[in-house]
């Protein structure tokens, strides 16, 4: 089987759009999140959001191209063009049928689904956009993506809750390495922060609704009690060993491991047993070829929700047993909110970045131990360590459970 490498990284991201922006405020432990912008939030309980800040895709698409598409895609593009461009994948590097996208997204085009439907109600059907579906449905973000760069192979969009991009990553990894495709970008993307989507998930009870950004995304902590909603895209270029190794280009790590689970408990509730997620890590680690002491650092699903950290904990307890009173940990959503579809993308990076650099990551705004969170959770300050294996987590809506193992090469 061959060997899968990350070769390119993108990031639009709440704390910085591109990668290297993004992973200097984690280590500083700069936090994203604000006052929502977007709408009047006179009328709703939800008062901050990490948004993205100062992003234009006219850097990246003609401002023709931008208006057919719904913001989702302007950050998917955006950030698999940094990739693109890091991975030096150019127009005869790459065979295009053996190059594909596997690129998801939690909710696509929301925003757009929000404002046509407002359109109909006051002017009628006929004034609806002949472009709303095609603006609206989360596997444009993929085929978008597969136009600009040529990439012909297979393509497709992972949807699965907050476990999308390690869905989408993981998935690229297994078509690599069982030699159906030589190069894949892969990832997740989200624009969400509207009306409808603030409406329903504060309604289900599952959002904070404070207006101290301090105080707002706070994993593990005791005060915890909802998740922050955010928004970007993180793209990676994954390519075999060999492949990348014949074109000369830079390894930045490995994904050595994948693991994929189903809680088949509930449609918003983790398994308080922590079983499913349990499997997923175990599952990671087995497929890499390693043991849980072998693990330097996990970044955490981490979702600031009373009972994500409380179950996740477990979770880790059960894979890791000894193991898990030593590794480090650390959810960095507590500085990017909670970016559903794109969240485990970013957070790939985030792991790459820690291997590379021997950093982890803060969990800031940590003030009030839990005792059912009892773990090394990096709190407020970033440790320097050398990081040569790192394990991410994703456990989405509907009990989908996804974790990546990414190793030094």
């Amino acid at each position: 089987m061959e060997r899968v490498v990350i070769t390119g990284m993108g990031a639009v991201t709440p704390v910085g759009n591109d990668v290297e922006s993004f992973w200097e405020s984690l280590t500083k432990g700069v936090c994203g999140i604000a006052p929502i912008t977007r709408f009047d939030t006179t009328d709703f309980k939800v008062k901050v959001a990490a948004e993205v800040k100062g992003f234009d895709p006219a850097g990246y698409m003609e401002p023709r191209e931008a208006k057919r598409m719904d913001g989702f895609c302007h950050y998917a593009l955006a950030a698999a063009r940094q990739a693109i461009d890091q991975a030096g994948l150019a127009e005869g590097t790459f065979e295009p049928f053996r190059a594909g996208v596997i690129f998801g997204s939690g909710v696509g085009g929301l925003t757009v689904v929000e404002s046509e439907v407002e359109k109909m109600g006051v002017k009628g059907p006929s004034r609806v956009s002949p472009l709303c579906i095609p603006m609206m449905i989360g596997n444009m973000a993929a085929a978008h993506i597969s136009m600009q760069f040529g990439f012909k192979g297979e393509s497709f969009c992972p949807v699965t809750a907050c476990a999308t991009g390690n869905h989408a990553i993981g998935e690229a990894m297994r078509a690599i390495r069982h030699g159906y495709q030589d190069v894949v970008i892969a990832g997740g993307t989200e624009n969400a922060i509207s009306r409808i989507g603030m409406a329903g998930f504060q309604n289900m009870k599952a959002l904070y609704i404070g207006d101290d950004p301090a105080a707002a995304s706070i994993p593990f902590d005791a005060r915890r009690s909802g998740f922050v909603m955010g928004e970007g895209a993180g793209a990676v270029v994954l390519e075999s060993l060999s492949h990348a190794q014949a074109r000369g280009a830079k390894v930045l790590c490995e994904v050595a491991g994948y693991g994929a689970s189903s809680d088949a408990y509930h449609i918003t509730s983790p398994d308080p047993e922590g079983e499913g997620a349990a499997q997923a890590m175990r599952a990671a680690i087995a497929d890499a070829g390693l043991n849980a002491a072998d693990v330097d650092y996990i970044n955490a699903h981490g979702t600031s929700t009373p009972l994500n950290e409380k179950y996740e904990t477990i979770a880790i307890k059960k894979a890791f047993g000894e193991a898990a009173k030593t590794v480090h940990i650390s959810s960095t959503k507590s500085m990017t909110g909670h970016l559903l579809g794109a969240a485990a993308a970013i957070e790939a990076i985030a792991c790459a970045c820690a291997i590379r650099d021997g950093v982890i990551p803060p969990t800031i705004g940590y003030k009030e131990p839990d005792p059912d969170c009892d773990l090394e959770i990096t709190p407020n300050q970033a440790v320097r360590t050398p990081v040569n294996v790192a394990l991410s987590n994703a456990l989405g809506f509907g009990g989908h459970n996804a974790t990546l193992l990414l190793k030094k090469v």
